[in-house]
């Protein structure tokens, strides 16, 4: 299995939804997530990565709410943004990197 470090070092897009299951907006991004995933396929990958379960790489990323999306490329930050968004305006910022 890969690890968290590996996936973020990837030349890839890499998407990281920091959430928690008892978090409203957070599950109001599930299906903007799965849309961005359906119409981006293969050119983005999206990881979910539950704070509560994950603390020590919540707080080295510094999450100090949720939902916080994180784009990575090559292990670089490339955007940063806490609260919902819409599918429109997520694709847009994710265009900006590809």
């Amino acid at each position: 299995m890969e690890s968290f470090s590996d996936i973020i070092k990837s030349n890839r897009l890499t998407l990281v939804d920091f959430f928690a299951t008892w978090c409203g907006p957070c599950k109001m991004m599930h299906p903007v997530l799965e849309q961005i995933k359906k119409e981006l396929g293969d050119t983005i990958r999206i990881i979910k990565v539950d704070v509560d379960r994950n603390q020590p790489l919540s707080m080295q990323y510094r999450i100090q709410s949720v939902p916080t999306l994180i784009l990575f490329k090559s292990g670089d930050v490339k955007w940063r943004q806490s609260g919902a968004m819409t599918a429109d305006a997520l694709k847009k910022t994710i265009a900006q990197y590809q």
